[in-house]
C-alpha cells in the first residue's frame, strides 16, 4: 500500500489493525456513505463561545489538544484561519516512548496530541477552544473517542501557562452549564512538559488520504461540520507540515 504522494508507507503493527478494524469494516458496508458518516461521527455540538477569552500578543501563541485520533484533530485545526501549523505527536509521556507503536500500548502516559501554532491577531485561544469542543472530538468520552479506546485517546489540553489553565478551566464550567452535551465534560487540564511530533507518515495524514476508509467515516464530517458552523473561522485551503526536520 502506498502513502501519499509518491512515499512508502510503513505499515506499523498498530497501525495495520486500524486498516483491518476500521478500512475493511468501511468497505464492505458503506450504504450509503452519507448514512454511514452520520452514524460513525457523532453530530457537533452547537455551542457559545467562552466567556472569558486571553488577551495575547505578538504573532504567535501555541495550544495543546488531545481529543482522540491526532489525524482529524489535526485536520480539523490545519482549516481555520489564523492557525499557522498544526503538528501531530505525542504528549504526556517520556521522550523514549514518543512513538506510535509503543504510544498505542497506552501505558506510556502519551496521548496523541496536536500541536497548534496560531496567530492571536486572527483567532483567539478561546476560540481554538469553541472548536476544539464543538467539532473536534467529543468531550464527554472518557479514555475513548468512537472507535478508539486506551487513555492514548483521552480528552485533554496541556495547558502552557496559568492563563491557558484559567481560561480553560472557567470554559469547561461554563459548557457544562449549558446542558448542551449529553453527559458532563471529562476533558482534563495537564501542564505542558513536552511535546514530541509523531512520525513523517502520521503528519497531514487527513489531507493525504481523504479516501482511508477511517478518515471518510470518523473524520471528513468533521470538516464538514467546521465549514458549517464555523465558517467565518474556515478556509478550504489546509496550512500543511511537510516535511519535519531530521532529527
Amino acid at each position: 500500500m502506498s502513502f501519499g504522494r509518491n512515499t512508502a508507507f510503513p505499515r506499523t503493527a498498530t497501525l495495520a489493525r486500524r486498516e483491518v478494524l476500521f478500512g475493511l469494516a468501511a468497505l464492505t458496508a458503506l450504504a450509503p456513505l452519507g448514512v454511514r458518516m452520520a452514524a460513525a461521527q457523532e453530530a457537533p455540538v452547537v455551542i457559545p463561545a467562552p466567556a472569558e477569552d486571553l488577551v495575547e500578543s505578538g504573532n504567535t501563541a501555541i495550544a495543546v489538544f488531545a481529543g482522540g485520533c491526532f489525524w482529524g484533530v489535526q485536520g480539523v485545526f490545519q482549516r481555520v484561519k489564523g492557525v499557522t501549523n498544526a503538528v501531530s505527536g505525542y504528549s504526556g509521556g517520556d521522550a523514549k516512548t514518543a512513538t506510535y507503536d509503543q504510544t498505542s500500548r497506552g501505558d506510556t502516559g502519551h496521548a496523541e496530541t496536536v500541536e497548534i501554532t496560531y496567530d492571536p491577531a486572527q483567532v483567539s485561544f478561546g476560540k481554538l477552544l469553541q472548536i476544539y469542543f464543538s467539532v473536534a472530538h467529543n468531550p464527554t468520552q472518557l479514555n475513548y473517542q468512537g472507535p478508539d479506546h486506551g487513555t492514548q485517546y483521552r480528552s485533554t489540553i496541556f495547558v502552557r501557562s496559568p492563563e491557558q489553565e484559567a481560561v480553560a478551566r472557567a470554559y469547561i464550567k461554563q459548557l457544562d452549564a449549558t446542558g448542551l452535551f449529553e453527559g458532563p465534560i471529562v476533558t482534563t487540564l495537564e501542564p505542558f512538559e513536552a511535546f514530541y511530533p509523531a512520525e513523517q507518515y502520521h503528519q497531514d495524514f487527513l489531507t493525504l488520504n481523504p479516501d482511508w476508509p477511517y478518515i471518510r467515516v470518523h473524520d471528513l464530517p468533521k470538516i464538514a461540520a467546521l465549514e458549517q458552523i464555523f465558517p467565518d473561522q474556515y478556509r478550504a485551503e489546509p496550512v500543511l507540515v511537510g516535511m519535519l526536520p531530521s532529527t
